[in-house]
């Protein structure tokens, strides 16, 4: 469960200041939240044990940890033996918070998904459908995602779960103060104010609302498992319809100051002519992303080119194709390969991060891309051995989105335990 929880405080990595305590009630919520993270960053341990690394008096751990089990944040683990200590062994305490859950909703070219989290980082609620966002425009869009996810948090609350936020993931650039996509080409949104849409639509009783770009919120997402290896620099490339770049630099988040840092998918890195979304042509995006892909592994009128059906299952598809030994699709992913390295390397001469991490369809095609890709970037980069950077795929599929954006959901508990111990 630690690595599952740890490096979870997404929101302090993401947005978040450092908590000023001004008075006893600002106090104790510091220490509560402090005493949490402890554990869900390092694991259980005694109280004795978190009195010591907190540095807070014993007693007031005794009374902190009291409250958290009483709001059912944390529960009562095995016993175990501090460091150094003498006789019995003392009774450990760990993160609960198995009613406590946080949402992430995805709005992507053709599907919408949400999935949920609990505060031990357990999957509790996943749906993805097929949707062309593009053609339907914003509206519809926020009308299908709001109905997934009141059909999530109505599924949550009945079994008696409590959510705490939604965040709502999108292409493209996104004021996240004001709730709005500032401009996302490839669905064709332009100041949109979706998370005023999305309030509007779910109505009364509406959790905390977040608006974060997809790519970002896949970092978020991929770094909260590298951090478990003390991975402190990820770059996150997405393989979608676009390409968009998460970027994590000493464990902090970069956005940039406009929010467009990682827009690397419309740089012009390797020939070509196609026309972008953007309304340029050749971007990089048009030679490695998801319709780049199709269209050098499919016709037009071929199902895994079919935006109704599933994702998952047309991915599934042409991997099975091959698998197979398919002539077309494996010409096509070495031409995805023969185009995507040059842009990694542009990424690992930069940045020089400790992983490069493929998600969306780049993951699903990994066994096909992975050795040529990091061969062509050891050969691009200027630094020795890639300057130390390791190609990896993400395992977590085209979920990875959704589920940084139930971290970043669940990570306003982390920031003040008390709110939802109030309403226990």
């Amino acid at each position: 469960m630690k690595q599952a929880l740890r490096g979870t405080g997404v929101r302090e990595l993401a947005m978040a200041r450092p908590a000023v305590a001004r008075d006893r009630s600002a106090s104790r919520r510091a220490n509560l939240s402090m005493v949490l993270r402890l554990l869900r960053d390092e694991g259980p341990r005694s109280r004795a044990r978190i009195a010591e690394d907190t540095g807070l008096p014993k007693a007031t751990v005794s009374h902190l940890v009291a409250e958290l089990l009483d709001g059912g944040l944390v529960r009562e683990g095995e016993a175990a033996r501090d460091r150094g200590a003498v006789g019995r062994p003392g009774q450990a305490v760990e993160v609960d918070g198995r009613r406590v859950h946080g949402l992430g909703a995805e709005i992507n070219v053709d599907y919408i998904s949400l999935l949920a989290l609990n505060l031990r980082g357990e999957v509790t609620f996943e749906r993805r459908t097929p949707l062309d966002v593009r053609t339907l425009g914003p509206e519809a869009a926020l009308d299908a995602v709001a109905g997934l996810t009141a059909e999530g948090m109505a599924a949550l609350r009945e079994a008696g779960g409590q959510v705490v936020g939604v965040t709502l993931a999108t292409p493209g650039a996104v004021d996240m103060d004001a709730g709005v996509v500032k401009y996302a080409a490839n669905i064709g949104w332009r100041e949109v104010q979706a998370l005023a849409g999305l309030r509007r639509r779910l109505g009364p009783g509406t959790p905390q609302l977040h608006l974060e770009n997809d790519a970002k919120l896949g970092a978020l997402a991929e770094y909260v498992l590298a951090s478990a290896d003390n991975v402190r620099d990820l770059v996150y490339v997405t393989g979608q319809t676009g390409v968009g770049v998460g970027i994590i630099a000493g464990g902090q988040l970069v956005r940039g100051t406009g929010g467009y840092a990682g827009e690397v998918g419309h740089l012009r890195l390797v020939p070509s002519d196609e026309p972008c979304a953007c309304g340029r042509r050749g971007c990089w995006e048009t030679t490695v992303g998801r319709d780049a892909l199709l269209r050098y592994a499919a016709d037009p009128t071929d199902p895994v080119c079919d935006p109704t059906t599933d994702l998952g299952q047309r991915l599934a598809e042409l991997r099975n194709r091959a698998h197979a030994g398919e002539p077309r699709t494996l010409a096509a992913l070495t031409r995805i390969a023969d185009h995507l390295a040059p842009g990694l390397a542009l990424l690992a001469d930069i940045l020089n991060p400790r992983l490069l991490v493929l998600g969306g369809h780049f993951a699903y095609f990994g066994e096909h891309l992975i050795d040529a890709v990091t061969a062509q970037v050891h050969e691009l980069v200027m630094a020795p051995d890639a300057g130390g950077c390791e190609i990896v795929l993400s395992q977590l599929g085209l979920a990875g989105t959704a589920r940084g954006g139930a971290l970043l959901s669940l990570d306003a508990v982390y920031q003040d335990p008390t709110a939802v111990m109030a309403g226990a």
